[in-house]
């Protein structure tokens, strides 16, 4: 056991929330008390297992929760696997991180892993595999002193790098998130993964603090399928059921749950605080969402600084900003660019060279007003981010769609957007069937959250002026030239939608 221990007992172990629910699911519920013997319990059965790193490839569900904080507790670093990465980038995380012990909810996983032993006496409905790892001598990984979670982002190129945390850093910012929305015992419900540190952070620890009951559901349940696929009559009968006090969500869904508004749907009287963030949202949809009787608060964050750095509050709410700075971290910007001190991560696996950074330049270009509010004004480089909160770098998908000569030019677009979609200029030989067939084919090769979904041909002569002599496109302009066009792409009648192929 480790001094981390004292932090969570002290948490779980309140007599005063002894009897209360802490984690609830359509056929169980733990309180307090039931949730803090599960944890030690689970604590106990890691220790005598000695694993170095476990990885944790679940949907969302009490056992998630009692791994989680079960790792916390035995001291044992712990990457949780989203399950909207791709077998290929899960498997990049295990062999990056050298996970030697991998718990999940199905063998997917497993069985594509060689050397594994499967393992009894866990005692949840979890299964329990022992990797073999390679020779550490030989090829050590490089691991901040301290690291217990290694959360994986979510692969601005094909491998995602990990991201080193501490235990003291997970909860500073959880405790900044509670104090600041200040609801006493809140029913929270997941909406999204918990392998996503916003909802890890912000949907588990801040909850707990709060005396709050945490509300799990599986991702059909929840009407989410992978990070972008949604069926918004099931989402919103899910929110219905549960009558929450408090969500998480992505601009993807703000709109989706507006849209049913619009369609006569009614926001649950029981909401009092919905954060979202991931991506920019207008203030208009955030006034769209109050009239609605849905308290939409826009927050900011980023995986270096363990999720939230800023956030509006019921106190402190500023449509077009995303709020103040929590009270741990400090925000400066330095040449434009936003820099936050008092919430560095460990820094990434296997690169020292990252390790204590006191000051984090998290890349997005803004800057404070004069009453404090932190304002986003974009992203430096190119990184996309969808309205799903999914990083992707145009180029590794670009490269993909272009490893065929298929393709004159080929320009990937998508940021704030449900999903991307590509301008394309092909020869003239090339017929829409072709390009049609080669998109699917890339895309069963990329995360679901990286698929073109709609594309265009557009004439070679368009695209005049809107490279640099050295061939790299001005994407600000070609956002601008296309625009209609782009807006096109993601309208419900455009002809060029395309799917997936399964292989």
């Amino acid at each position: 056991m480790t001094e981390n221990y004292f932090t969570l007992s002290k948490i779980l172990r309140d007599p005063l929330l002894a009897e209360l629910p802490a984690v609830t699911t359509d056929s169980e519920s733990l309180s307090y008390a039931e949730l803090s013997s599960k944890v030690d319990i689970t604590a106990e059965w890691l220790s005598t297992q000695q694993p170095k790193m476990v990885a944790l490839h679940a949907e969302n569900s009490i056992d998630w929760v009692v791994i989680d904080l079960a790792c916390q507790i035995a001291g044992i670093c712990c990457i949780p696997l989203p399950d909207y990465f791709s077998h290929q980038q899960s498997l990049h995380c295990i062999a990056d991180a050298g996970v030697d012990l991998l718990i999940s909810d199905s063998r997917d996983l497993a069985d594509q892993l060689t050397e594994i032993d499967a393992i009894d006496g866990l005692q949840l409905s979890l299964q329990a595999w022992e990797l073999a790892v390679p020779d550490k001598n030989s090829n050590p990984i490089l691991v901040p002193e301290h690291t217990q979670k290694i959360t994986y982002t979510s692969g601005s190129t094909g491998n995602p790098k990990g991201v080193c945390l501490s235990t003291n850093q997970q909860w500073q910012v959880a405790q900044s998130l509670a104090s600041a929305i200040a609801i006493d015992n809140p029913k929270h419900l997941c909406l999204l993964p918990l392998g996503t540190l916003l909802e890890n952070a912000a949907g588990i620890y801040a909850p707990l603090l709060s005396g709050g009951n945490i509300v799990l559901v599986d991702g059909k349940s929840r009407g989410l399928d992978g990070s972008s696929g949604l069926d918004l009559l099931q989402l919103v009968t899910c929110i219905s059921q549960w009558q929450p006090n408090t969500l998480i969500i992505l601009p993807q869904l703000l709109t989706a749950l507006i849209a049913a508004c619009e369609m006569g749907c009614e926001a649950p009287e029981s909401l009092r605080f919905v954060a979202v963030g991931g991506g920019k949202v207008a203030p208009e949809l955030i006034q769209q969402a109050d009239d609605y009787g849905i308290p939409v608060y826009e927050g900011y964050g980023l995986s270096e600084c363990c999720s939230v750095v800023s956030l509006n509050t019921p106190k402190h709410n500023k449509p077009g900003t995303v709020g103040k700075p929590l009270p741990h971290c400090r925000v400066s910007t330095i040449d434009g660019e936003i820099h936050v001190e008092g919430a560095s991560h460990l820094g990434y696996l296997g690169d020292p060279d990252s390790w204590n950074t006191a000051l984090i330049a998290t890349g997005d270009l803004g800057h404070l007003d004069k009453e404090g509010y932190l304002i986003v004004n974009g992203r430096r480089k190119n990184l996309l981010i969808s309205s799903f909160g999914r990083n992707i770098s145009p180029e590794w998908v670009e490269s993909a769609l272009m490893a065929r000569p298929l393709f004159t030019q080929c320009i990937v677009v998508g940021d704030s957007r449900p999903h991307l979609t590509a301008l394309v200029s092909t020869p003239d030989h090339v017929s829409n069937e072709n390009v049609d067939s080669w998109i699917q084919r890339v895309n069963s090769n990329l995360p679901d959250y990286a698929r073109v979904k709609s594309w265009e041909i557009i004439d070679k002569e368009q695209w005049q002026g809107l490279f640099t002599a050295n061939g790299r496109p001005r994407r600000d302009d070609i956002n601008r030239h296309f625009a209609k066009k782009i807006d096109e792409l993601y309208s419900p009648q455009n002809t060029h939608a395309t799917e997936v192929v399964t292989q």
